[in-house]
């Protein structure tokens, strides 16, 4: 399920212009990914929260959660197309509202061992290179399929992404440069 889901992710990125390599892919991926686990995380402390008659607090405010922005369900439990972004709101919603927000976690942590801290620390540093809206909504699709519940599925996704970081140390060398021999300089 996971091998597929990056596979298709990889070939939308290859359509971008701001990404170029495996490092690129790599990157692009795991902000994505984390902000889906993130979600799931957080449904998964609320929901224990709920059945022991206590009160859960979000570490993202509702318009930046992955439920949101990202994928908005009907009552159906399926993607809501009219509440879903996509194109150019999508983009501009993800570089102007989304990463600022996310960076600024950094201010309101406790400490620097905090998941705030670290968020903040996390996108101050990235940036969102999938320049097409559209594309975008296609890999959030892709990535929105994908569930991070089971001891099985966690193992696949780790294996998977240690391989997506051994060809992201590969890219240097085959990365898209080319030297010029020195006979010919």
């Amino acid at each position: 399920m996971f091998e597929q889901a990056f596979k298709n992710i990889d070939d939308v990125l290859w359509k971008e212009a701001g990404c170029t390599t495996e490092l690129d892919y790599t990157e692009q991926t795991s902000w994505l990914l984390f902000l889906k686990y993130l979600d799931g995380l957080e449904q998964d402390l609320a929901d224990e929260a709920a059945l022991e008659g206590k009160k859960y607090s979000y570490i993202l405010d509702k318009p930046y959660r992955w439920e949101t922005w990202a994928s908005p369900k009907g009552k159906d439990g399926k993607l809501d197309h009219n509440a879903a972004m996509t194109g150019d709101d999508l983009r501009d919603f993800v570089n102007q509202k989304l990463f600022p927000y996310l960076h600024k976690c950094k201010v309101k942590a406790s400490g620097p061992n905090t998941i705030e801290y670290k968020i903040g620390e996390i996108f101050g540093e990235i940036k969102n290179k999938i320049n097409s809206g559209y594309n975008l909504r296609e890999i959030i699709d892709h990535i929105d399929e994908l569930h991070f519940r089971s001891q099985t599925e966690k193992h696949e996704l780790s294996h998977l992404y240690e391989a997506k970081i051994k060809n992201m140390g590969n890219a240097g060398r085959n990365g898209g440069q080319c030297y010029t021999p020195r006979p010919l300089v």
